[in-house]
C-alpha cells in the first residue's frame, strides 16, 4: 500500500477544488477576508513573488509597476491563474513550485506574498524560512490569512474543526503566522488583526544583519 505524503495530498486537493474554487470563494472572501487582499496588494513593491498564488485572484489588485512571478503546487489552479493573466492582459511569470522549497535564487525579489494560503501547507515554518530566503534584505512579506482567534470560545471551536479539516484538506484554522514569522527574525511593520481575531493582515521586514533562519535552504540550493 502506497501512504499518501503530505505534499501530494494539498496537490490533489486542490487539483480537485481548483474547477470550482473562484466560485467557492467569492462569498467567503466577501463576508471573511474583504479588502484583505487589496490591503496586501497595495504594499507590494519592485520584483514580487506570490507563494500559492492559486486561481490568481489577486492579480488584478497589484500596482501596474511591479514585476510579478507566480508559483503554485497545484497544476490545475496554476492553469486558472494563467488564463486569468491572460484576460487581463498582466504580464506575471507563472511556475509550479513547492512553497517548502521555492524554485528561486536566495534575495531574488523585493517583495513576498502569501494570501489565504499558509494554512494549508504542510510545513509553514520551512516556507516562512523559504519566503525570507528568496527576500532581499529589507523585502517586505506581505500576509493574509485565517488564524487562530484571541477569544477563547471561538478558539475552542476552530480547534474542534480542525480536527476534520487536517485530515479531510491538510487545512489548518489555528496557526498565527505572526509568532512564526518573529521567531524566523522577520520584523513586523504593520499588522491587523478582524473577526474576532481569526483574520490576520501582516507586514513584516527582512531586517539587515539578520541571521537566516535553521530551516531554511542553504545559499544557492534553488536557482532561478
Amino acid at each position: 500500500m502506497v501512504v499518501e505524503g503530505s505534499t501530494a495530498k494539498v496537490r490533489r486537493v486542490w487539483d480537485t477544488f481548483a474547477p470550482r474554487y473562484d466560485r467557492g470563494m467569492r462569498f467567503i472572501e466577501w463576508v471573511q477576508f474583504g479588502g484583505g487582499r487589496e490591503w496586501v496588494c497595495s504594499r507590494a513593491r519592485g520584483e514580487v513573488l506570490e507563494v500559492a498564488i492559486g486561481t490568481g485572484r489577486s492579480l488584478p489588485l497589484y500596482p501596474p509597476e511591479v514585476r510579478l512571478t507566480g508559483v503554485e503546487l497545484s497544476p490545475a489552479m496554476l492553469a486558472q491563474a494563467q488564463t486569468r493573466a491572460q484576460e487581463l492582459v498582466r504580464l506575471v511569470w507563472l511556475t509550479e513550485g513547492d512553497a517548502e522549497a521555492l524554485p528561486f535564487a536566495d534575495a531574488s525579489f523585493d517583495t513576498v506574498v502569501c494570501t489565504l494560503s499558509l494554512c494549508a501547507i504542510p510545513d509553514d515554518r520551512a516556507a516562512l524560512a523559504e519566503m525570507w530566503r528568496v527576500l532581499r534584505t529589507g523585502g517586505r512579506l506581505l500576509l493574509l490569512d485565517h488564524i487562530g482567534s484571541t477569544w477563547p470560545p471561538i478558539l475552542a471551536v476552530q480547534r474542534l474543526v480542525e480536527r476534520y479539516t487536517i485530515r479531510s484538506a491538510g487545512e489548518y484554522q489555528t496557526r498565527r503566522p505572526r509568532l512564526t514569522a518573529e521567531a524566523i527574525g522577520f520584523a513586523v511593520a504593520e499588522t491587523a488583526r478582524l473577526k474576532a481575531g481569526t483574520v490576520e493582515r501582516l507586514a513584516a521586514i527582512k531586517p539587515a544583519g539578520a541571521r537566516p533562519p535553521a530551516s531554511a535552504s542553504p545559499a544557492g540550493s534553488a536557482q532561478l
